[in-house]
């Protein structure tokens, strides 16, 4: 399972509805995400609006490219857009990913 992190920049006045947002995550998209492939999936969220996100995949391409198709995904991003640092792609595809450098288990599995 490889395991992905990726960082986006919310608006700093768009923090508490991005937070309410992500309190309530509609149940269809909630499904999708996992049906799509989306394991251990955690955003992580800074009072300056930074976010941070994991989660544990297969198949980063399939999941991106799953999530693409479905309807709900649409309506997610849209819905959430107008939170985002200014960019020209959806937040999907926008994520900043960021390299896994340490992990516990793994080095103690090498050991």
């Amino acid at each position: 399972m490889r395991r992905i992190c990726f960082q986006l920049q919310v608006k700093p006045d768009h923090v508490e509805a991005y937070r309410a947002a992500h309190a309530a995550v509609w149940p269809d998209m909630l499904v999708a995400l996992r049906d799509t492939g989306w394991h251990n999936y955690s955003i992580f969220l800074r009072d300056d609006g930074l976010v941070i996100g994991y989660f544990e995949t297969e198949d980063l391409d399939s999941n991106l490219a799953g999530m693409a198709q479905t309807e709900v995904n649409a309506r997610w991003q849209t819905a959430m857009a107008d939170h985002f640092v200014s960019s020209e792609l959806p937040a999907d595809q926008a994520f900043v990913y960021i390299p896994e450098v340490f992990n516990l288990e793994d080095q103690l599995a090498n050991q």
